[in-house]
């Protein structure tokens, strides 16, 4: 299974048919593979180098920084996992999976596999409360129905889940680990032999390089900075995209479901860059085959082309987006507070 839903008409409706022959005309589909070389020599860059620094600055408690500097990185690391999964970067899937599992199960130890079958459903239905992994209720929940009937932890959670919301993104990183070994125990991995080996090898030589290089103590404490940072790195890379915007019910075109469901943050390329790309979450939505640096480019067409046939375009800064979130948060969670006060 692959991210790089590509609509038919038929199923998209003419609205669609007629933003996708402008972005088509204007070039925005083709490749980008300079930019790509550029792109993933960076991060290969930083990731080599970060581990290069851990290694020559040995057991000091200095390696803080790294393990600061390591968080960025697999974030990074994470985004470029997530452009090889749209096939943005290579046109066919084998190259893509392969550089796939290289960065997600060598590099951070994620199954690939398994987070592009969760993405691949999310792209095909955002924000549906039924069929989209990502408002599943689960720790955090986004609904006002699921909020109702929780107990112990995780009502209490749900009571004060807009406060704990970044609070909780330290265990991010730890999540996708344990949903990706639950993955490849249960089977659900296509390519699971490949896919276990590599986090296993990553795992080897994650903890081996903490336990052989730095104390104990500064073992723990590089570990749980380096995750917690990371974890919520990657968190707020997805939190503005959808969180608080509309629920679908299905009946909506293709164009209506991608776009009322998600939400742009405006900045310049720096922004861009930190995000990697996903701050045009409308467009991406759109068409998730689109290199990441024509984004920007497409954005003013499709904002355009939303205005022309009256359908709402959602464009926010970067802190009014994560209030917009956590305000939702807030009122999801409003039900299971009256709920407790009456007992």
């Amino acid at each position: 299974m692959t991210t790089t839903t590509r609509p038919s008409q038929s199923t998209t409706g003419s609205d669609f048919a007629v933003l996708s022959r402008r972005i088509t005309d204007a070039g925005l589909m083709r490749r980008r593979p300079a930019y790509y070389v550029v792109r993933l020599s960076i991060v290969t860059l930083m990731f080599v180098g970060g581990w290069a620094a851990f290694f020559a600055l040995g057991s000091s408690w200095w390696q803080m920084i790294t393990a600061v500097f390591l968080a960025v990185t697999f974030a990074q690391v994470a985004l470029v996992a997530h452009d090889l999964a749209h096939r943005q970067v290579f046109r066919t899937r084998r190259p893509s999976a392969v550089a796939g599992m290289l960065a997600g199960n060598l590099g951070i130890a994620m199954s690939y596999g398994w987070w592009m079958d969760k993405h691949t459903r999310h792209h095909n239905n955002p924000n549906h409360d039924d069929l989209d992994p990502d408002v599943a209720p689960e720790v955090l929940v986004w609904t006002t129905d699921s909020a109702v009937g929780r107990r112990g932890l995780k009502g209490f959670i749900t009571r004060h889940q807009a406060a704990l919301f970044f609070p909780l993104l330290t265990l991010l990183a730890v999540s996708l680990k344990v949903s990706s070994v639950k993955a490849l125990r249960d089977g659900t991995v296509k390519q699971r032999r490949a896919e276990s080996a590599l986090l296993i090898l990553h795992a080897v030589g994650y903890l081996g390089a903490l336990v052989l290089v730095l104390s104990p103590l500064q073992a723990v404490a590089f570990l749980l900075l380096h995750q917690a940072l990371f974890g919520v790195y990657l968190g707020m890379t997805f939190a503005p995209n959808h969180k608080g915007m509309p629920h679908p019910t299905g009946t909506e075109d293709y164009l209506r479901k991608q776009v009322l469901t998600s939400r742009n943050v405006r900045g310049n390329r720096l922004v861009d860059a930190a995000l990697g790309g996903l701050n045009y979450q409308i467009e991406h939505h759109l068409f998730p085959g689109m290199p990441t640096p024509n984004l920007r480019k497409a954005q003013p067409i499709v904002q355009a082309y939303c205005a022309e046939i009256g359908v709402a375009y959602v464009q926010t800064g970067l802190v009014t987006s994560y209030r917009q979130a956590l305000r939702h948060l807030h009122e999801v969670g409003a039900p299971a507070r009256a709920e407790h006060a009456r007992r």
